[in-house]
């Protein structure tokens, strides 16, 4: 009986002792869950913009009064793990007299900025001292944005499903890997001319080095794989898969910034094209009295009547403002361009002038102006004033003018 009663007292021992554990341990979770909590953040965003476009061949000129209103919410660390949630809405307060390539207005010309609330960014990162991953909707930029970016210049910004992970191999090299399933494009949330979403197997990788101080050397590896889509032609869908390597540097020489890069390109996942094409190219700049200069000359070659494409870029930061390349042609395009950018006041003025010539044949494209005027009012309130103003002869383009007012508020 005694060795019982003994027994009794353990066992009710261990378990005052396990609830006492357990008490614990909840009271840990408990207390980590409530400073994550405490530790998050909400953001507001608005962005106002007028975008103006006059262009040959449509009778009547598009304008286009939209808002972009975006909250984003980010959680406080939780063991390495933090959660992010952002929304977008794109509501149109003013003209709507544009092309949205969703509202069927085609008497206008394009203005990529359809309407719509949806889901920009929702996503889990778990961090650690010398590496982090990333799974869910998110935004992915990579370098220059060239290849691969979120477009965030457009109202709806383009953002990808699936896994991005970083390694900090080295203290001088780093490796950059993502898996994405499905593309979110600027033409969403719903379908129109163009598709909202593409679906496929995308693999993005870049190795960055820093080979010495001012000195950075990128290899870069994306394989874009666009899957069909019942209503879209090829050239919307499977015609944009490719398989695209290449090298970069980025350094300075000689007091000037310097980015010099070449890549390869070729078809990929059930493309109908075959094809191999290539990129070059070099940018030089500097400052001279507060002045910035800048120079450059990128080619994006042909291949077989086939351009070197760049679907999932940025587009809007290269080859003009106006957007005329938004698909390179078939004989390729050249585009020499200066730059010139300086303060005054606290407004900052930059001009950039673009001659852009065929690749694999002898026309002249044409050329374009590009003008701004930002004033960052101060760190939460932005205004920009920008133009481009194209000019061609080519029967394949036309003359275009845009003008953007844009207002954005940060809180």
């Amino acid at each position: 009986m005694k060795s019982i009663c003994k027994f009794d007292r353990i066992f009710i021992g261990l378990l005052l002792a396990g609830g006492a554990c357990a008490a614990s341990a909840g009271d840990d979770i408990t207390t980590s869950l409530e400073e994550a909590v405490r530790g998050g953040t909400v953001a507001l965003d608005f962005r106002y913009r007028f975008e103006g476009v006059d262009q040959d061949g449509f009778g009547k000129d598009a304008q286009a009064s939209t808002l972009r209103s975006r909250i984003t919410a980010t959680s406080g660390s939780l063991h390495g793990f933090t959660v992010l949630g952002e929304v977008d809405n794109v509501s149109v307060i003013g003209s709507d007299h544009y092309n949205s390539t969703v509202n069927g207005e085609t008497q206008y010309p394009v203005v990529a900025d359809p309407k719509g609330t949806g889901i920009n960014q929702v996503y889990l990162k778990y961090t650690m001292d010398s590496a982090n991953g990333i799974y869910g909707r998110q935004r992915i930029n990579y370098s220059n944005q060239r290849f691969v970016g979120g477009v965030a210049w457009r109202q709806n910004e383009q953002t990808f499903d699936g896994f991005r992970g970083n390694w900090q191999v080295l203290e001088n090299l780093n490796l950059d890997y993502s898996y994405a399933y499905r593309v979110h494009r600027v033409f969403g949330p719903d379908d129109g001319a163009n598709p909202a979403e593409w679906s496929g197997d995308n693999h993005f990788l870049y190795a960055d080095w820093k080979v010495a101080e001012g000195h950075n050397l990128g290899a870069f590896a994306y394989y874009i794989d666009v899957e069909s889509q019942r209503g879209y032609a090829a050239g919307k869908t499977v015609n944009n898969s490719s398989d695209t390597w290449g090298l970069e540097y980025v350094g300075t020489l000689a007091m000037l910034n310097v980015r010099a890069a070449y890549a390869s390109q070729g078809d990929a996942g059930d493309s109908e094209q075959d094809y191999d094409a290539d990129y070059y190219l070099l940018e030089v700049g500097g400052k001279l009295a507060g002045i910035g200069l800048k120079g450059g000359y990128e080619v994006l070659a042909a291949g077989d009547g086939v351009g070197f494409a760049t679907p999932l870029a940025t587009l809007h930061k290269f080859q003009g403002w106006a957007d005329q390349f938004l698909s390179t042609p078939g004989d390729g395009v050249e585009d020499a361009y200066v730059g010139v950018d300086a303060p005054v006041g606290p407004v900052i003025l930059a001009a950039v002038y673009h001659d852009f010539q065929a690749e694999d044949s002898s026309e002249d494209f044409g050329n374009e102006v590009d003008l701004s005027a930002t004033w960052p009012v101060n760190e939460r309130f932005t205004t920009e004033l920008k133009f481009a103003g194209f000019s061609t002869d080519s029967n394949r383009y036309s003359d275009t003018n845009k003008l953007w007012v844009t207002l954005q508020l940060k809180l």
